[in-house]
């Protein structure tokens, strides 16, 4: 399977609230980094973490109160950009709404990398 076709799986997985196939496709020595400034530049270090940090513990689906719209994937090679938007609601009730961009980077079939960029400025706020 390309890297562009595993990806569009995976964010296909995601917009219907599964995000196991995210997982499954991860290096378990996976570098997911946050491309911001100062509090917004942060690395996470291994799937575990990843599973932890990013998405709270649940390996199976996203919350009820979160979705995912894929607006576009491109392909070169090993490297896969997605950007897609992610409408959330957070616990305490306010909305955290934002758009992203992951560039997927895969070794041997699984994500080794994943650069994400967003409006971190919507992430202060929040």
């Amino acid at each position: 399977m390309t890297s562009k076709r595993r990806a569009s799986d995976i964010m296909s997985a995601m917009s219907e609230g599964r995000v196991r196939p995210l997982f499954d496709s991860m290096a378990e020595d996976v570098t997911w980094r946050w491309m911001g400034v100062k509090q917004w530049t942060r690395s996470f270090n291994g799937k575990q973490t990843v599973v932890d940090t990013l998405f709270g513990g649940n390996a199976e689906t996203l919350s009820p109160s979160s979705s995912v719209e894929v607006h576009c994937i491109h392909a070169d090679g090993d490297f896969v950009i997605a950007e897609h938007s992610g409408r959330n609601k957070l616990p305490d009730g306010r909305r955290y709404d934002n758009n992203y961009c992951w560039v997927f980077r895969f070794q041997n079939g699984l994500i080794q990398e994943v650069r994400e960029y967003m409006d971190t400025q919507l992430a202060v706020v929040c």
